[in-house]
């Protein structure tokens, strides 16, 4: 608006000026002043270019106005400086994030793996011939019992984690010592929980399938598949021990070549 009134006053100055010019020209015509007709257009050319300057605004005062018309009215604030709330969170985020990816990294202890795998059963009962030891059957035992060391490990932090108990079927007396003695020097009485009363013998299989529902364990650990098919139904969980590839006995019965295997060791 400031800029259209400028616009007709500068108009009407022009305007005056021409009139003024037109007599006065009118005038030395008459008279035939040629140096005073000379000087009159000098005078005019000057009278416009001075007003043209005192009346257009300059080009820098126009581009301050628009740079002031954008900055927001009481801010006060230097826009050069960085928001707080517009820092990113990665400088916070990132020592928890390394050290979660290196706990994921950490392998897990023997413990843990038995913990996990037993889904935290509290109870175990485990056959000796084939899982414990290195015999297989019980004529076997009649001469020797060796304690298998790679499965020694497991069985000690088993003693730690569980409720441990130990059974076989045995033909004599003699059979039975054996057992408890290789057990004793491989340091299974000495480094975990177990105690010799919960190494069990009978005479039959039928006697360690009742040795089995008496004590109502979580898992039980056995290579006869006919005691895991008969223990199925009174058992929560059971793990068959087989060398060889057999159909799943039932749903809550699992199988592994050896117990090692089963645990990953």
């Amino acid at each position: 608006m400031d800029d259209y009134l400028k616009d007709d006053d500068f108009s009407q100055l022009i305007k005056r000026i021409g009139s003024f010019v037109s007599a006065k020209l009118s005038e030395l015509l008459n008279t035939q002043d040629l140096p005073s007709i000379w000087s009159l257009g000098v005078l005019v050319a000057a009278l416009i270019f001075t007003c043209r300057l005192l009346w257009a605004p300059s080009g820098p005062q126009r581009r301050q106005r628009k740079v002031q018309t954008s900055t927001p009215p009481n801010s006060g604030v230097n826009n050069s400086q960085p928001n707080a709330n517009n820092l990113p969170s990665r400088i916070e985020d990132s020592t928890p994030t390394v050290i979660n990816e290196s706990l994921q990294h950490v392998k897990p202890t023997l413990g843990q793996i038995i913990r996990q795998r037993l889904t935290d059963g509290r109870k175990v009962t485990c056959r000796l011939l084939g899982i414990i030891l290195e015999e297989s059957t019980p004529e076997e035992l009649q001469n020797q019992a060796t304690v298998r060391y790679s499965v020694l490990e497991i069985l000690l932090e088993m003693t730690k984690l569980c409720d441990l108990y130990l059974m076989e079927t045995v033909l004599d007396d003699e059979s039975e010592k054996r057992v408890l003695t290789a057990l004793e020097n491989a340091g299974v009485f000495t480094s975990g929980g177990l105690v010799k009363d919960k190494v069990l013998f009978c005479s039959t299989d039928i006697g360690r399938t009742s040795f089995v529902r008496q004590l109502e364990p979580d898992w039980h650990i056995d290579s006869n598949h006919e005691i895991n098919f008969q223990l199925a139904r009174f058992i929560k969980c059971q793990l068959h021990i087989s060398p060889i590839e057999t159909e799943r006995i039932a749903s809550n019965v699992f199988s592994s070549s050896s117990l090692e295997q089963f645990f990953g060791v």
